[in-house]
């Protein structure tokens, strides 16, 4: 599952790959901002935590679990 964070003010996107579901993601993306606690908390596939403090979030993207293709698609 592809993950990208837009962060307010900086021109790039926090993206990684994460082994938890659409479901499971959105629901602590949603509980941290209206939580209140200041952070949302992911983990990627590797097993590195990210904290992204939520004042700064921009937007979330939530990718699909369909495979990437490869090569040519004709």
């Amino acid at each position: 599952m592809e993950i990208r964070i837009g962060i307010v003010n900086a021109p790039r996107e926090l993206s990684f790959e994460s082994t938890q579901s659409v479901e499971e993601i959105a629901e602590q993306v949603q509980s941290s901002l209206t939580g209140g606690t200041g952070f949302l908390r992911l983990t990627d596939d590797k097993g590195k935590v990210y904290l992204i403090p939520t004042a700064g979030i921009a937007y979330v993207e939530i990718g699909s679990d369909e495979a990437r293709r490869i090569g040519f698609v004709g």
